[in-house]
């Protein structure tokens, strides 16, 4: 049934759909129904749909859930109106539409709804079973539906134990699939550029102050093993979503489902992603806590402080032209200034500066909900912890690969730059320490800058130790590595 009301979303041709409150117009050709329809009238909030990430794993939970079902043989066997084969395999594909992103355009609802996540969770069961409807040949808009959202798509199962099984399916999928490549890629192209650049002395610096002299491809080892441990991490964000709270129903009891429900659509979930998923070891922990969201984000956040101090370390290297350090040159990205001709700005070391400090705000409602969130068996902050999380990976995915195509890889060493600073630093006098002392090695510095000279002119002029001695002790290159 049609009609011309018109409702928020603005379609014209309207049907009417039923549920326990009654009847509700719903757009005439959308696959979702009547619960779902509440939910976009009672949330108009940010505009914010959940990530299509979450929206494909939610997919993929409900064909596992199938697939539970069929093998059990409750599809079939149920009390009420048992499904045929044909039906039974019609639910599966219609789960496999939405877990390959078919019907995206079919999922309305704002992140910021009901705190379990229903109203999303009885959208993707009305899109499954109208779906599964119309590819038996059946009337996907009929009121009495052959395939039920609930006693059929949603068997086995509540909003508490999917949603966030949906969550943490999503998140491993986005972080081993995306993230880690990404982080991957930085690690090896800063690695690359370590080799590239290993004989090129340069000064160091501590406090922003002068310090001794290093190679520059040692610093950009520096930058690369800070990127392999953020691999590390994320490998670690990564386990901490491992376990499903599948099975445990309403409250982490398991009512209404069979005891080898959870077991076996974790299965089904590791065969088909290739992720160690397993059941949840206590339902009750793994229905009303989400501590592993809280543990996984804490490692993007890690990640993010990573990245923002290796983007605000290149964008100092590559101060100036003139007026800065200028030991590595950025590409040139675009015009810098709207008034100085000619100026260029770090913009991708800003941009992923900028990303990671969201990141790293995500982590405080992500540390918020899972602390305040909780009150027994429930977390009533699920949306949008699932939300920000796929936000973070997200951000620092597409970040970090922006960072390496249009900044890192086409990087460039300024080798004079690096070497005119390191004969005029006062820090040289640190490796004459164990010739001279600290006390009057302390002194010669004082006195050279004072004077305007380098240390070793100081020297030099005051026969501070032999010549071959002391072009040895002040050698920048030895100086870069230890000595017995």
């Amino acid at each position: 049934m049609t009609t011309n009301s018109a409702d928020n979303t603005g379609a014209s041709e309207m049907r009417v759909e039923r549920d326990s409150m009654g009847e509700i117009h719903v757009p005439a050709n959308a696959y979702y129904g009547a619960q779902t329809q509440r939910a976009v009238e009672n949330f108009p909030i940010s505009g914010w749909t959940l990530p299509p990430a979450l929206i494909h794993a939610m997919g993929r939970v409900k064909h596992a859930c199938g697939v539970a079902n069929r093998d059990l043989g409750k599809l079939t066997d149920t009390g009420k109106a048992p499904l045929t084969a044909d039906q039974v395999d019609a639910l599966l594909s219609a789960a496999k539409d939405v877990a390959d992103g078919k019907l995206d355009d079919h999922f309305p609802i704002d992140v910021f709804q009901t705190g379990s996540g229903t109203s999303s969770n009885m959208n993707v069961n009305e899109v499954i079973a109208n779906r599964a409807v119309e590819i038996t040949g059946g009337d996907r808009f009929a009121t009495e539906k052959s395939i039920h959202p609930n006693d059929h798509v949603n068997m086995g199962q509540s909003t508490n134990d999917t949603f966030p099984t949906a969550i943490h399916v999503a998140v491993a999928q986005e972080i081993k699939h995306s993230l880690i490549p990404s982080l991957k890629r930085l690690s090896d192209t800063f690695m690359a550029k370590s080799e590239e650049w290993d004989g090129i002395i340069k000064i160091g610096r501590t406090h922003l102050m002068d310090a001794t002299p290093l190679r520059l491809g040692q610093e950009f080892g520096g930058f690369a093993r800070q990127l392999e441990l953020s691999v590390e991490r994320a490998e670690q964000a990564l386990q901490a979503v491992l376990e499903l709270p599948v099975g445990g129903t309403a409250v982490g009891s398991g009512i209404n489902t069979h005891p080898e429900f959870g077991g076996r659509v974790s299965s089904v979930l590791a065969q088909e992603t290739g992720l160690p998923f397993i059941e949840a070891v206590n339902h009750f922990e793994a229905n009303a806590q989400r501590d592993g969201l809280v543990s996984c984000h804490g490692q993007l956040r890690t990640i993010a402080s990573t990245l923002f101090n290796v983007a605000n370390n290149i964008r100092w290297l590559s101060s100036g032209p003139r007026c800065g350090y200028y030991e590595i040159a950025l590409p040139s990205r675009q015009p810098g200034s709207s008034i100085m001709p000619g100026k260029v700005n770090p913009v991708m070391c800003e941009s992923l500066m900028q990303l990671t400090a969201r990141v790293m705000g995500n982590d405080q409602t992500i540390t918020m909900s899972g602390a305040a969130g909780g009150q027994f068996q429930l977390n009533i902050m699920m949306p949008v912890m699932g939300q920000t999380t796929l936000e973070s990976i997200q951000l620092l995915t597409n970040g970090t690969n922006a960072f390496v195509d249009f900044c890192v890889m086409e990087m460039k060493a300024n080798t004079e730059a690096c070497e005119s600073f390191v004969e005029k630093s006062l820090s040289m006098v640190t490796s004459l320490n164990p010739h001279v002392g600290y006390e009057i090695a302390s002194q010669l510095a004082k006195e050279a800058f004072v004077s305007g000279k380098t240390i070793r002119e100081l020297c030099n002029d005051r026969e501070i130790l032999p010549p071959e001695v002391l072009d040895e002790a002040l050698d920048p290159m030895r100086m870069t590595e230890p000595h017995e």
